[in-house]
């Protein structure tokens, strides 16, 4: 998706966007100009951003934080463990936060990024 953010999460933000919808689009002319500001420090790959706003339009999300995209993740074995998703601010991309629901499998954004390219 763009040269500028770690592999893990371009390939994610790039699955999880990956629709027609308006609001996906609007996203996706945002990454180039994104920036990964600071991960999260237990290792599960959530990734904060910062975007240069002069250079992309807003989404039409609406105001306030809204989470305008997301994904559902399933292993190999059928089980869903988690989720990945993506958060807005005033209709500009902010982070793309990891969720667990399972104690006994690792949901990481590598693992997502894995998990969804499976998918496709």
């Amino acid at each position: 998706m763009t040269e500028s953010l770690p592999a893990d999460v371009a390939d994610v933000l790039a699955a999880v966007l990956n629709t027609d919808n308006p609001v996906h689009v609007a996203l996706r002319r945002q990454v180039p100009h994104l920036i990964v500001r600071g991960r999260c420090t237990c290792g599960c790959g959530t990734a904060y951003f910062e975007l240069d706003t002069s250079k992309a339009e807003p989404a039409p999300t609406g105001p306030g934080t809204v989470v305008a995209a997301e994904a559902q993740l399933f292993t190999e074995a059928g089980e869903c463990p988690g989720e990945v998703l993506v958060f807005t601010q005033g209709g500009y991309l902010s982070w793309l936060e990891v969720c667990s629901w399972s104690d006994d499998v690792e949901v990481t954004l590598a693992a997502a990024r894995r998990w969804l390219q499976t998918l496709s």
